[in-house]
């Protein structure tokens, strides 16, 4: 049985899980909203209460392993995975929280296609996370961790794609600057999981 070491009443994984469900179910949120964009949608408080949610799920792994003499690996890749997983929701909560502040009135195609990768990359960590705790699934655990990576290039490349469209023809430069801003939070967070995935590939390389 994978990490027998254990005990019973120390769920790091299932917290683990929890906060990787949480980020799912705000990206998916987000990408519904931006589908379908309306300012005075209930998703922007559904998302305010998902990263409450997830935060205390954050707190609740680090009161654990200030508690906890045996962990499942490194304290410090414990805490680091918990933070870095933690900063999804937040990231999504402050896009959603910008685009109200600038007054966005509309999405846009480059957003949308954004959101998907982000959508994609945090699928492919819930997938990693769920598979973490099994030792013989390990491989598998890479090969999301390597789609995850392929991910944030693309994620790279449509970014780059979104900021040339931005200076087309003559724009309005206040317009520029939100939608710039924007832009770069969404695909931060598509780095954000990839830094997830480094962080799962170094407990995967210790635990070998």
């Amino acid at each position: 049985m994978a990490f027998s070491l254990l005990p019973k009443e120390e769920k790091f994984f299932k917290l683990f899980e929890a906060q990787a469900d949480y980020n799912v179910k705000a990206v998916k949120t987000f990408k519904a909203l931006v589908n379908d964009w309306n300012p005075k949608s209930p998703a922007f408080e559904a998302i305010r209460e998902i990263e409450h949610e997830a935060d205390i799920t954050t707190h609740e792994i680090y009161d654990k392993l200030n508690r906890s003499f045996i962990t499942p690996f490194d304290r410090e890749d414990i805490h680091q995975l918990a933070s870095e997983l933690d900063d999804i929701v937040d990231n999504v909560q402050s896009i959603c929280n910008r685009m109200r502040l600038y007054q966005i009135a509309h999405s846009t195609p480059d957003l949308v296609q954004l959101v998907d990768i982000l959508d994609q990359a945090t699928d492919a960590i819930r997938k990693a996370i769920f598979d973490l705790q099994d030792q013989d699934k390990a491989r598998r655990v890479l090969d999301y961790c390597i789609e995850i990576n392929r991910l944030e290039n693309t994620g790279d490349h449509a970014r780059d794609i979104a900021f040339g469209k931005l200076f087309e023809g003559r724009p309005d430069p206040i317009e520029v600057m939100k939608w710039k801003e924007i832009y770069e939070v969404v695909e931060d967070s598509i780095d954000k999981c990839e830094d997830i995935a480094n962080t799962i590939e170094t407990i995967l390389v210790k635990r070998a």
